[in-house]
């Protein structure tokens, strides 16, 4: 059972190897049969692995394969875990990833990059699996940073257009922010525990060896990391970004699985989180506020695969505000129901945009219905299900995660509230997308775009996720927080194998269930009756809005030039106006301005600091090394000068005096003894001469 373990995460990873090297020249349009053929094996050995674990959920699955850190006293094993809580996620990854792989058969076909886009998405598998498989912190990071490694790689596949290449470095960028984070937090368990097992450091974090301001420290630098990879706010601005990759993509990392992992990491580090309840209110206040503000900017966007981003994020915020509440299997429960629902949402905005012909604007769509009626139904299917109608799988999970926020104590209220708003809001935007794109007239150019079905390979995945989407909650929800998942989930939990965040009570639970329908009921009803039962009714409120925002630029623009004829005109009717009208609606289309608010403030400033820094760098330390260099040519061209003018003009100098007197002397050297006689006759002469005169 121990080598199935490892072969889970190692299949994938031997078809990286195959796809990489031989995918371009031999296999090219069959790539898909090495990237879909390793994860469906995958799937069947996990599978395998799961049922084991289900027929004795007390029984881990511990995969040792050898201890592969050692530094001093500190080891690392490269091991890997299987209990309930893994073999939950083993399921989500490998039966979603297989159904993504197979839809991108069709959805992929054709494309150049056909090979490499297997390749690419083969290695996130490998890496997820290892990242969930982990037995350690260590490992799990190593899996951690390989995911967000192909987070860059898929949404930057198409890497020819420049938005998707920005896409990709923004994604990496932001997922670096929370990283640091989280590689803090793991440096600070060891310091505290002297290992990073998950075993070790859980069983010591029981029995007290960690402090409550340690605890408190660790927790919160592991939820930064958690932020980064799980698009909470402050760090979500890469995810509505990443709809740049092929739609697969958005499907599988983006919605179902990359995204989850810091729910994950939160879950699994719950005997961490319980010791830190200032870490558990910011989690739930994060997650809550997260949830809100994602659903609000959902609510007016166009773009079919952005609306799904946005919503994403806000339900990822569901599921930390559930881990924040304390209710960390509700929160995973809903990591699963999500995944069959938004990962259905995804691949139908896909199969949408393939029978439209790339086109992703809702306003340009409308009347699909009739086209592509295998999309539609699916995609209604996944609609009820995240908007929380029951029996669908979306209902059983958001009712036990709102049913645990009221529960919780201390901000309860506010936190139910808050989540109880984010549910309005997604009903309404997801009906809202329901109808815009399938119902109502068709707005498109019915010459040119013919909208058709898309193939079996698209249709099937979509059918599988509708199935599940309907009774993934139910078969195993039932009864609420102390259903087969949940009993299931608790051998998992570090509190001697029992762990309920709450205990279910019928008539108020019933209550409470019975309200967050009415509201999810009441989204429906206000998106059917602005866009299906008075479908001008949008574009005349967006015409009021937009006049009035004129009105009020004229005013604002008057009052600035001009003196303001009344003080009550000015503080009453334009702001009225504003608050009304343009102030809102212009927030939540640009998204409230929070992209613009970090290019203003942090990438600028960031990038002129280091355009300051590339300055002072080029001008004063280069100029200090070019002025040394400078310098020492100068003094070398000086020192070569007087060396050549002065040394060895001496010394040449002597020796041409030398020469140049040897010659002279060479003249009266002929051999002749006769002249030799003449010369010392002269000699004697001129010395008797000069003796005779002078002395």
């Amino acid at each position: 059972m121990k080598v199935l373990v490892w072969l889970i995460p190692l299949v994938p990873a031997l078809a990286v190897l195959l796809n990489g090297l031989l995918g371009q020249r031999l296999l090219r349009d069959r790539a898909h049969i090495l990237g879909v053929g390793s994860v469906g094996i995958s799937l069947l050995l996990a599978l395998i692995v799961i049922i084991r674990i289900i027929a004795d959920p007390s029984h881990p699955i511990h995969a040792k394969w050898f201890t592969w850190v050692f530094a001093g006293s500190f080891e690392a094993d490269m091991a890997l875990l299987v209990d309930p809580l893994s073999a939950i996620m083993l399921f989500v990854v490998c039966g979603v990833g297989f159904l993504v792989h197979v839809y991108s058969i069709g959805y992929m076909h054709g494309d150049p990059g056909y090979p490499r886009f297997f390749t690419y998405l083969n290695l996130f598998m490998a890496s997820m699996l290892i990242l969930v498989l982990a037995d350690n912190y260590l490992l799990m990071f190593v899996g951690w940073e390989g995911v967000g490694l192909c987070s860059y790689l898929l949404i930057g596949f198409w890497y020819d257009r420049q938005s998707a290449s920005d896409a990709g470095k923004k994604a990496f960028i932001v997922n670096r922010v929370g990283d640091m984070g989280f590689i803090l937090g793991i440096f600070l368990i060891f310091w505290s525990t002297g290992s990073l097992s998950y075993e070790e450091v859980f069983d010591k974090a029981n029995h007290g060896a960690i402090s409550l301001g340690v605890a408190t420290a660790i927790t919160l630098l592991l939820f930064v990391g958690a932020m980064g990879k799980s698009a909470q706010v402050p760090l979500y601005v890469w995810l509505p970004d990443a709809m740049e990759g092929p739609t697969p993509v958005s499907a599988l990392i983006h919605a179902a699985t990359m995204v989850t992992a810091g729910v994950y990491m939160v879950v699994r580090s719950q005997a961490l989180f319980e010791l830190a309840p200032l870490s558990m209110h910011v989690v739930a206040g994060v997650g809550a506020f997260t949830a809100i503000f994602a659903a609000s900017i959902g609510l007016v966007q166009n773009d079919i695969k952005r609306v799904l981003a946005y919503s994403t994020v806000s339900q990822l915020g569901y599921m930390f505000l559930a881990c924040g509440v304390g209710a960390f299997a509700s929160g995973l429960f809903h990591v699963m129901t999500h995944a069959f629902f938004k990962g259905l949402l995804f691949l139908g905005a896909g199969s949408v945009i393939h029978a439209m012909h790339n086109e992703q604007d809702m306003q340009r769509m409308g009347g699909l219905h009739k086209y592509i009626p295998g999309t539609f139904w699916t995609m209604s299917c996944a609609t009820v299900a995240i908007a929380g109608l029951p029996p669908f799988a979306g209902f059983w999970s958001k009712d036990e995660i709102l049913t645990s926020a009221i529960k919780s104590g201390g901000l309860s209220t506010l936190w139910w509230l808050m989540g109880i708003c984010a549910a309005f809001m997604t009903s309404f935007y997801m009906f809202r997308l329901l109808f815009m794109t399938f119902y109502g007239n068709e707005r498109f150019d019915t010459h040119h775009v013919h909208p058709h079905e898309s193939p079996a390979t698209m249709l099937t995945p979509l059918k599988i996720l509708a199935v599940l989407s309907i009774i993934g909650g139910i078969v195993v929800g039932l009864p609420p927080e102390n259903g087969l998942f949940h009993r299931f989930l608790a051998h998992a939990f570090h509190h001697g194998g029992e762990h309920h965040a709450h205990v279910f009570h019928f008539w108020p639970d019933f209550f409470l269930m019975i309200l967050s329908t009415l509201v999810a009921f009441a989204g429906f009803v206000t998106a059917y009756h602005l866009y299906l039962e008075n479908p001008q009714r949008p574009q005349r409120l967006g015409d009021k809005i937009s006049a009035a925002w004129q009105e009020l630029r004229s005013v604002l623009l008057s009052a600035w030039h001009t003196p303001v004829p009344t003080a009550g005109f000015y503080t009453t009717r334009a702001q009225q106006l504003a608050e009304r009208f343009a102030f809102p609606y212009r927030w939540l289309l640009n998204k409230y301005y929070v992209d613009e608010f970090y290019d203003a403030f942090i990438v600028r400033p960031i990038m002129w600091a280091m355009n300051a820094l590339w300055s002072f760098d080029g001008r004063v330390v280069d100029g200090i090394v070019n002025g040394c260099g400078a310098f020492t040519r100068l003094y070398a061209n000086w020192s070569g000068l007087v060396d050549r003018l002065v040394v060895d003009g001496s010394v040449n100098g002597v020796a041409v005096l030398v020469r140049s007197g040897s010659q002279v002397f060479r003249l009266v050297q002929t051999g002749i003894v006769q002249n030799y006689l003449l010369v010392m006759a002269l000699g004697v002469f001129v010395f008797a001469t000069v003796y005779l005169i002078f002395v």
